[in-house]
């Protein structure tokens, strides 16, 4: 719309963000516990993006580029709905886990796996 090719160079910030989850994936949690780390991880991507498109909405707004703060709005706007729908779905599952934490009696704990690992490393 702007005439301009559009180009960009790799993010370090997003990249670090999708590598910080697919580490988390990689962990041994119990089930209620793994999906509470990936919404955590899902999160943060989507609050990076939510400032990126709200930075370069106010960008637009003050270049007077109407059309484009529509579609910036629009597109902000989906995002916070994604987020939103992530603390939704996080606050079940949170609690699921942590009823889950009195269930697993002879289970190693999220807390002693961490302690485990930060003396592994």
């Amino acid at each position: 719309m702007l005439g301009e090719k559009p180009t960009g160079r790799k993010c370090l910030g997003m990249d670090g963000l999708v590598k910080e989850g697919s580490e988390t994936m990689q962990e041994s949690y119990r089930d209620e516990v793994m999906d509470a780390a990936i919404i955590g991880a899902a999160q943060k991507v989507e609050h990076y993006e939510i400032a990126g498109y709200g930075t370069v909405r106010t960008f637009a707004e003050l270049m007077g580029e109407d059309e484009h703060v529509s579609l910036l709005e629009q597109t902000l706007e989906e995002e916070k709905n994604a987020d939103q729908t992530l603390t939704s779905l996080s606050e079940e599952i949170n609690s699921q886990a942590e009823e889950g934490e009195g269930e697993s009696e002879g289970r190693e704990t999220s807390k002693e796996r961490k302690s485990t690992s930060r003396r592994a490393a």
